[in-house]
C-alpha cells in the first residue's frame, strides 16, 4: 500500500475507529463585472466625472442642500464616494438600473425599499456632520462591494476600507453551529445523532429521452462536518444539488422556483449550449423559471447559481452535476458521483466570510458537500467487481487530484475524452480537474480492506477531502 495511505485501523468489530482514520483539520467564479455609467449630479456644479462626488460649502449660516444621484448596478453603488461639506443637507436619489433587486441603507439613517430594475426613491439624510457609510442589504452584496462612503469635509478621510465592521465579523464567526476550532471544523468528532450521509450511488440513466426536474432555491441549515451546521445556499434543499443523469439527445426541463425570500438566484447548465439571457437570467423571491435544453455531448458537467456575486453563490452550495453517457459505456458494477468543493463557515455572504473566499482560505474541502462523511461511512464494494466514479470539480477556486490508495485506474474519461481505456498497457494514478471540469475513473479493487480515496493536495485530503472504499472479500 502507499505510504500516504489514510486507510483506518478498525476495533475488530468491523467499526473503522474515527481519531485513527480522520486527520484534524489545518488551514482552510468570480462574479460578473459590469462597467456601469453613474449620473451624478450636484446643484454647486453638476460634477459628473469619475465615481465620486465633491459637493459645495455652507457659508454665512445658509443651508446648502445637495442632491446627488446614485445608481446601483453591476454590485457597485455609483459614486461610491460623495463628500460635501460639514453642514450640508444631502439627499440622494437612488435608481436601480440592475437586473437584480437592490436596495440602500444608510448607516444610522434612511433606507430604500427593495428596488427593482428601474426603480428611484429620495433618502433625506438631513446634514450632514460626520462620515457615514451606505450600503445594499442583501446577503453577501455589502461584502462584495456595494458600498458608498459619505465624507464630511472636515473629517479625516479613513481610506475607505469597506471590511463590512465589527458586527459583520462577528456574525462571520458564529453562524457555523457545532464542534471546531479556529482553524476549522475538528473531523474527529461525531457527527450528530440521526445524521446520514449524502448518498454517492449514482443510479442508470433513465430510460426516457425528456427529463423534467423541479428545483427549488432555498436557504437549508446543513452539517457539513462532523457536529458543525451550516446554513447553505440550496438546489433543492442539498449542497450540492441533485445529480442529473441522461444520454445525448435527451432534454433537460429544469423549473427553478425562487424559495429564498431575501435574493434573487438563477441557474446556468454547462451541459447546455444556447443563448444565456433568458434560461440564466435571476429570478426574484416567489418567481419560477422553465430551462430547457438539449444534451448535445457527453461528458460529466456542471452547474451552477448563475446570479452575481457568483463566487459566493457557488461558495455558498448553489451547484450541482450533470452526468450525460458517452456512446457505448460498458457496465459497471458500481458507480458513484463525487461532486468536489471548498467550504467556508460563517454568515453568508458576510465580510468576514467573503473575505476567506477572496484569499482562497476554505475551512475544509468536500465531497458531496460535507467534509469526511465517506471516513465516517464508507462506500462499500466486493473485491473484483467493476467500480466508476464520476467526479466534479464545483471550486469555486480549486479544482482536484483525485486519487483512490491501493488502486491503479485502468480507465480515465476526462473533458469527453477517453483518455485510457481497457486493453491499453498504461494505468493511471490521478484524475486531475480544474474547477468546473469533470470526468470519470474506472477500477477493481485486488482484495478486501479499507481503500482510501482523496484529493492528492494532501492539505485538501487533510481538511475533509478523503473517504473510504470498505472493499469485502
Amino acid at each position: 500500500m502507499h505510504g500516504e495511505r489514510y486507510a483506518p485501523d478498525t476495533d475488530g468489530g468491523g467499526r473503522t475507529d474515527r481519531t485513527a482514520r480522520r486527520p484534524a483539520l489545518w488551514g482552510t467564479v468570480a462574479g460578473t463585472v459590469l462597467t456601469v455609467l453613474a449620473v451624478l449630479v450636484a446643484n454647486s456644479g453638476g460634477n459628473t466625472g469619475g465615481s465620486h462626488v465633491a459637493a459645495g460649502t455652507a457659508a454665512g449660516g445658509t443651508k446648502v442642500v445637495r442632491t446627488v444621484a446614485v445608481t446601483l448596478t453591476g454590485m457597485r453603488v455609483r459614486p461610491d464616494r460623495i463628500e460635501v461639506a460639514a453642514g450640508t443637507a444631502l439627499r440622494l436619489k437612488v435608481t436601480n438600473t440592475d437586473a437584480q433587486r437592490h436596495d440602500l441603507e444608510v448607516e444610522d439613517g434612511p433606507t430604500t425599499p427593495m428596488l427593482a430594475r428601474g426603480d428611484s426613491r429620495v433618502l433625506d439624510l438631513g446634514p450632514v456632520t460626520e462620515d457615514r457609510e451606505a450600503w445594499c442589504t442583501l446577503p453577501g452584496h455589502r461584502a462584495a462591494g456595494m458600498t458608498l462612503y459619505i465624507a464630511a469635509a472636515a473629517a479625516v478621510d479613513d481610506g475607505f476600507g469597506g471590511d463590512g465592521g465589527a458586527d459583520a465579523e462577528h456574525d462571520g464567526r458564529t453562524a457555523a453551529s457545532g464542534s471546531g476550532t479556529e482553524d476549522g471544523p475538528d473531523l474527529t468528532a461525531g457527527f450528530s445523532a440521526g445524521w446520514r450521509p449524502r448518498p454517492a450511488d449514482l443510479a442508470p440513466a433513465p430510460g426516457k429521452t425528456v427529463h423534467r426536474t423541479e428545483l427549488r432555491a432555498a436557504r437549508t441549515d446543513v452539517e457539513v462536518a462532523p457536529g458543525v451546521t451550516q446554513r447553505m445556499w440550496t438546489f433543492g434543499g442539498t449542497a450540492p444539488g441533485p445529480t442529473l443523469r441522461g444520454r445525448i439527445g435527451d432534454v433537460f426541463e429544469i423549473t427553478l422556483i425562487n424559495d429564498d425570500p431575501g435574493m434573487g438566484h438563477g441557474i446556468d447548465f454547462h451541459a447546455g449550449s444556447l443563448a444565456p439571457d433568458g434560461p440564466m437570467r435571476t429570478i426574484e423571491p416567489g418567481e419560477r423559471l422553465v430551462h430547457r435544453f438539449r444534451a448535445e455531448k457527453a461528458g460529466a458537467w456542471l452547474y451552477h447559481c448563475s446570479t452575481a456575486p457568483m463566487l459566493q453563490h457557488i461558495g455558498n452550495g448553489m451547484y450541482g452535476a450533470v452526468v450525460i453517457d458517452p456512446p457505448g459505456l460498458r457496465k459497471a458494477d458500481h458507480e458513484y458521483a463525487l461532486v468536489s468543493s471548498e467550504l467556508y463557515l460563517g454568515t453568508p455572504g458576510s465580510a468576514a466570510q467573503v473575505a476567506k473566499m477572496r484569499r482562497n482560505e476554505p475551512d475544509a474541502w468536500t465531497f458531496n458537500g460535507v467534509a469526511a462523511q465517506y471516513a465516517e461511512r464508507p462506500l462499500r464494494v466486493r473485491a473484483g467487481e467493476r467500480v466508476r466514479f464520476w467526479v466534479v470539480a464545483a471550486g469555486p477556486r480549486n479544482g482536484i487530484a483525485f486519487h483512490i490508495v491501493g488502486t491503479v485506474f485502468d480507465t480515465v474519461y476526462k473533458e469527453g475524452v477517453l483518455l485510457l481505456g481497457p486493453g491499453d498497457p498504461g494505468g493511471a494514478q490521478v484524475l486531475d480537474l480544474a474547477p468546473a471540469q469533470g470526468g470519470f475513473v474506472e477500477t477493481t479493487f485486488p482484495e478486501a480492506g479499507h481503500y482510501s480515496f482523496v484529493d492528492h493536495d494532501m492539505r485538501h485530503a487533510a481538511a475533509g477531502a478523503h473517504g473510504t472504499v470498505e472493499v469485502i472479500g
